[in-house]
């Protein structure tokens, strides 16, 4: 379902999930039924935010490298050239 974008099989999983004797299982599903619509989009779309997330992780890791080291405007300057 998550590799071949069939986001529209999602209510019958979650229908099964539901059922399941697995507590977490069953949370998790009961859970997905509070924003329906944005998950099967998101499993039915070609779109993928890991462009924007690999850069989230780059300055956090840069973040984390210059903690206690510098102020903001070194940081800044880091990001920039990097």
């Amino acid at each position: 379902m998550m590799t071949h974008l069939h986001g529209e099989r999602l209510t019958a999983w979650i229908t099964a999930a539901e059922q399941a004797v697995l507590p977490g299982v069953s949370r998790f599903a009961t859970g997905l039924n509070a924003d329906l619509a944005a998950v099967t989009a998101g499993l039915s779309l070609p779109f993928s935010s890991g462009p924007v997330e690999g850069n989230v992780n780059r300055i956090k890791m840069i973040k984390r490298q210059m903690y206690g080291r510098a102020g903001f405007d070194l940081l800044r300057k880091r990001v920039l050239l990097s």
